[in-house]
C-alpha cells in the first residue's frame, strides 16, 4: 500500500513538472523580443543624450561615444561587437536593442532592417532613439515620434549622429560636420564629435556622464577579445573633458597595434 502511494506522488510529480516544462517552452525567449519595459515607461527616467556611432575602414574599428545629463550612460547607451557593428540606444532606452540587435547585423541584416525589426516588435518605440553602424560602415538613424524635443539623428559616410532634450538640430549638424573633418584614431574622432556638439549647445538639461566604446578583433587587452577602449565617466561636471583625458591616459598604456603585416 505504501509503495502503491508513492507511485502515485512520483507519476504526479513527473506529470506537473512535465506541464511546467511545455509552459516555459512555449514563451517567447526575452533575449529574442524587444518587449516593452517591466515597468511603465512613463516611470523610467530618459535617457536623454547626444550620441555617435562611427566605424573606421582602414582600422576596421567600430565604436560609439555619447554625452547626457544621466548617470552612468555608459551602463545604457552603447552596444558593439567587432566585424558585426556598434549600436546606441537612447531616450527611454530599450536595452534589448543591443544585444538583439548585434544579433540580427551577424545574421546579414541592414542597418535600416535592424531598426525595422527592433522597433516593430516595440509598442514603445515611438519614445525611442537608436543609430547603429554595421561592420560595412552602413548607418541608419532612428528616432521615435514622441521622444522630448529637440531630437532627431543625421547620417553620412561611416557614421550616424542622433540626440533628444537637445538644444536643436544644430548640435547634430556640429557633431557630424566636426566627425568627417576629424583625423587620427577612431576614438579621438568620437570624442571630437562629442565636444563639437556640446559646444553648439548639447543636451538642454546640462551635463553628467560620458563614454567611449570601442571595439576591434584582437585589440583587447591581451589580445584576448575585442574591447578595445571602454572608458566611462559616471559622474562629472564636465564629463567629455574628464572623457578626454582619461583617453589620453589610456592611449599612452595601451597605444593602437600595428596592423599584423607591420609586425612582420
Amino acid at each position: 500500500m505504501q509503495s502503491t502511494k508513492i507511485f502515485k506522488c512520483f507519476v504526479v510529480s513527473i506529470c506537473v513538472l512535465a506541464a511546467l516544462a511545455g509552459n516555459t517552452s512555449r514563451e517567447p525567449k526575452a533575449n529574442d523580443t524587444p518587449t516593452t519595459h517591466a515597468l511603465p515607461v512613463e516611470s523610467l527616467p530618459p535617457v536623454a543624450t547626444f550620441s555617435i556611432v562611427g566605424f573606421d575602414p582602414n582600422t576596421k574599428e567600430l565604436g560609439i561615444a555619447v554625452q547626457s545629463k544621466f548617470i552612468a550612460v555608459g551602463a545604457v547607451v552603447p552596444w558593439a561587437k567587432a566585424g558585426v557593428g556598434a549600436i546606441a540606444t537612447q531616450s527611454y532606452a530599450n536595452t534589448k536593442y543591443g544585444p538583439l540587435g548585434l544579433k540580427y547585423l551577424a545574421k546579414g541584416l541592414s542597418p535600416k532592417e535592424v531598426i525595422e525589426k527592433l522597433t516593430a516588435g516595440d509598442s514603445s518605440a515611438p519614445r525611442r532613439q537608436v543609430g547603429i553602424v554595421d561592420a560595412d560602415g552602413r548607418p541608419a538613424t532612428f528616432t521615435g515620434n514622441k521622444c522630448n524635443a529637440w531630437a532627431g539623428g543625421r547620417t553620412g559616410k561611416n557614421y550616424t549622429v542622433q540626440g533628444n532634450i537637445l538644444t536643436g538640430p544644430e548640435v547634430v549638424d556640429a557633431m557630424a560636420e566636426a566627425f568627417e573633418k576629424a583625423e587620427g584614431e577612431l576614438g579621438a574622432r568620437l570624442i571630437t564629435a562629442l565636444d563639437a556638439g556640446q559646444a553648439a549647445g548639447g543636451d538642454k538639461r546640462g551635463r553628467q556622464s560620458a563614454a567611449l566604446f570601442v571595439v576591434r578583433e584582437g585589440w583587447g587587452y591581451g589580445g584576448f577579445n575585442d574591447r578595445y577602449r571602454d572608458i566611462r565617466v559616471d559622474d562629472n561636471p564636465e564629463p567629455i573633458k574628464e572623457l578626454r583625458r582619461i583617453y589620453e591616459l589610456h592611449k599612452t598604456v595601451f597605444p593602437q597595434p600595428k596592423p599584423a603585416d607591420e609586425q612582420k
